[in-house]
């Protein structure tokens, strides 16, 4: 089910002026059907994980047959939230991500946000978690528990060979545990917040897109298990 808000025209000087609080428009999706949602590369099915209602995604392809090769960031795929136009403002949702049966030991359960979808699906702006990392023994790991990217120009792994350890950063995260993320959007900052931080965790100034706009998108990458619930977005 989806529900949509939209808040009215403003006619009139005096009217905009009485209204000019509630001049954004808000948008709420349970994710409790797949009504709505438009996969790219991935499956999308409605299910109760964890004693919520929500939508599990998985890569479109056999575990055992997946590439290794970036493809969306992590060789994953994303479900486009049809109806949304996002520029400016908030991103929140709540998302579990775990490394899929049977996929290669690089998994990490890689889960996320897409925003600024263009019309290209391929095209986009996205920050995700690796959960896996969260508390792994190794720090270097750690380090690498959120990410931005940019696609199809910029991969994990070109920012992190060009730019190493400017566009991720750590986050305490537990693999298929329901975890709260937070994006915040204005010209060409975001920020991504997680599990209710008053702290961003991870900040990039220079979005690769520009002052851009587009839809939002669920993501997931490649070997990931993924579930998502309750998004709100206000632009």
């Amino acid at each position: 089910m989806i529900r949509t808000f939209h808040f009215g025209a403003m006619a009139g000087v005096l009217i905009a002026v009485m209204l000019m609080p509630c001049a954004s428009a808000a948008q709420t999706f349970t994710l409790d059907s797949t009504k709505g949602l438009q996969p790219h590369d991935v499956t999308v099915e409605a299910v109760t994980y964890n004693g919520r209602k929500a939508v599990c995604v998985m890569p479109a392809v056999a575990a055992d047959a997946e590439s290794a090769a970036a493809k969306n960031g992590e060789g994953g795929g994303i479900v486009v939230l049809q109806g949304t136009s996002f520029h400016n403002g908030s991103i929140e949702v709540d998302v579990a991500g775990k490394p899929r049966a049977g996929t290669s030991a690089g998994a990490r359960g890689f889960v996320g946000i897409a925003f600024r979808v263009s019309d290209d699906p391929s095209s986009f702006e996205g920050f995700y978690i690796r959960p896996t990392n969260g508390r792994a023994d190794d720090q270097l790991r750690r380090n690498h528990s959120t990410q931005y990217i940019s696609m199809p120009e910029y991969e994990w792994s070109r920012l992190r060979k060009e730019a190493r350890g400017q566009y991720e950063s750590y986050a305490d995260l537990i693999p298929g545990e329901w975890t709260k993320i937070k994006i915040e959007v204005s010209g060409v900052k975001a920020r991504l917040y997680v599990n209710k931080s008053p702290e961003p965790a991870l900040i990039v100034n220079d979005l690769k897109h520009g002052d851009s706009k587009g839809t939002v998108a669920l993501w997931i990458g490649m070997g990931t298990e993924a579930y998502f619930a309750d998004l709100k977005l206000s632009n």
